[in-house]
């Protein structure tokens, strides 16, 4: 088995590495062709940072491994709330007084629960769910779009995006990033899926367990560097809204394309214990926002000790 272990590691760091180069040639293209800022803002970047995630449900969900698909949501929600804001809370508190933030953290309790109820009603995610799911997160990059042009009010989510000025022309390195990162991201997925069931077989634990620790863990490094960075340089003002943005993503955009490419089924486990953990992070970080309450040490020591109980939980539930 030390040669899956390798293999979808490395398909880990392909998917991230591929990600990253989309993004970054996408928006240099997107520079070049003048587009405004705003719309590379929430489209480009936003969906970008989504895309490992999005490759991999899919994947996940063409090789009839649908609960790798539904894990990678569940537990990336999981990781960023109690991992990626709760350890380096440690370092220095993570404020939420941010303005704009509570209408943003009331949308992302309010897919959380409409997941779960789609969950347990449902008892997966079908194609029409799938469709609703990505008219949603359309839906929600729109009025983002049009508050943001209309500057009704300060937006969170983008308070982490760099401004983008205009390019001075296609350079070869926008062509090679992009086409390297289409490559990629199937190619990492391809690798992360295929061994991550082989290796949930020969353990003997369900494939969501995949899912939910090796691979939402894995893309969830990227945040939790550049919050614990934000968190060194007592600058974390943006860390939970970008956060409760990720989340959103994950929820709308990761579960929608999960739907269309053809649906997936939620285990027993995951109805008893994932999704009950996921719901009650969500919940916990609502309250920090509604009270605008920081998240300070003890409440990070709290998280982080939250986070890796979650983990041997599942150890111990598959056991």
């Amino acid at each position: 088995m030390l040669h899956e272990i390798l293999f979808l590691l490395a398909g880990l760091v392909i998917l991230l590495t591929a990600g990253e180069l989309l993004v970054r040639g996408a928006v240099d293209l997107a520079r070049a062709l003048r587009v405004p800022a705003l719309v590379v803002s929430l489209t480009i970047v936003a969906f970008g940072t989504s895309a490992p995630e999005i490759f991999v449900s899919i994947q996940a969900v063409t090789s009839d491994a649908g609960g790798i698909a539904l894990g990678n949501i569940i537990g990336s929600n999981i990781a960023n709330i109690l991992m990626v804001l709760g350890f380096p809370a440690i370092i220095y508190p993570m404020s939420s007084h941010v303005p704009g933030l509570r209408r943003h953290g009331v949308i992302v309790t309010a897919a959380t629960l409409v997941f779960a109820f789609i969950a347990y009603t449902m008892g997966g995610i079908t194609q029409t769910v799938g469709l609703a799911l990505t008219a949603a997160i359309i839906y929600y990059v729109l009025s983002m779009m049009i508050e943001a042009r209309r500057g009704t009010g300060e937006n969170p989510i983008l308070d982490d995006v760099e401004e983008f000025t205009d390019g001075d022309g296609l350079a070869l390195s926008t062509l090679i990033f992009i086409i390297v990162g289409l490559i990629g991201l199937p190619l990492g997925a391809h690798l992360l899926v295929k061994n991550g069931v082989i290796i949930a077989t020969s353990l003997g634990v369900r494939e969501t367990i995949i899912g939910l620790t090796v691979i939402a863990f894995g893309t969830s490094l990227p945040e939790l560097a550049t919050v614990i960075s934000a968190a060194l340089k007592k600058k974390s003002d943006v860390a939970i809204g970008s956060i409760v943005g990720s989340n959103i993503f994950n929820l709308l955009a990761v579960g929608g394309a999960t739907g269309l490419a053809g649906g997936a089924v939620f285990d027993p486990v995951s109805l008893r214990f994932d999704l009950p953990v996921m719901v009650g992070a969500t919940l916990l970080l609502f309250v920090f926002i509604i009270r605008r309450q920081d998240i300070g040490r003890v409440a990070g020591l709290v998280m982080a000790g939250g986070y890796v109980s979650f983990i041997a939980t599942l150890a111990y539930l598959n056991s």
